[in-house]
């Protein structure tokens, strides 16, 4: 198998989430989690460690205090049930949440030096969070930062209302 045959098959080619998560939330968190999805679908790196029959469907889903990976093959065959709890991303995600209510308030009326510092602190809460994803995925499934930092946006949509 080449290279390109392998990228081809080392991804996520469709994403879901619950149904029931998506009614009320704010205009600007469903707009995140529309992009978050459209642009994990378009790039992304996703293995199932120990499983290459990619590509990939992911639906995501949050349930007693976990969220839950259900990750399936193109033939429909569920390739893994992964569920991690919600509990160590907590801080992160009501600080991530609360910086991005100030960056989405500040973009309405802020200079541009102040967007842009709320703005750093805001990129770095998710790469925090992008990170501790990561780990607690290690061994499990292979990502890379970029769509670690999209499954995160996503994950903080499922904790938001899960």
């Amino acid at each position: 198998m080449t290279g390109s045959d392998q990228a081809h098959r080392n991804r996520l080619s469709a994403v879901e989430i619950d149904e029931s998560i998506g009614s009320g939330l704010s205009a600007d968190v469903d707009h995140e989690r529309r992009v978050a999805i459209y642009d994990l679908i378009e790039d992304n790196r996703f293995t199932v460690i120990g499983h290459q029959a990619g590509p990939y469907r992911l639906q995501l889903s949050a349930a007693d205090n976990r969220i839950i990976f259900d990750i399936w093959s193109e033939s429909e065959e569920r390739v893994s049930m992964i569920g991690l709890s919600l509990s160590p991303f907590r801080r992160i995600v009501k600080d991530y949440f609360m910086i991005c209510e100030s960056y989405y308030k500040a973009i309405r009326t802020a200079t541009p030096s102040q967007i842009e510092t709320i703005d750093m602190a805001r990129r770095g809460l998710h790469n925090e969070g992008s990170d501790l994803l990561k780990e607690r995925l290690e061994g499990k499934v292979e990502v890379d930062q970029a769509t670690c930092r999209r499954l995160f946006t996503l994950l903080c949509v499922l904790h938001w209302r899960g």
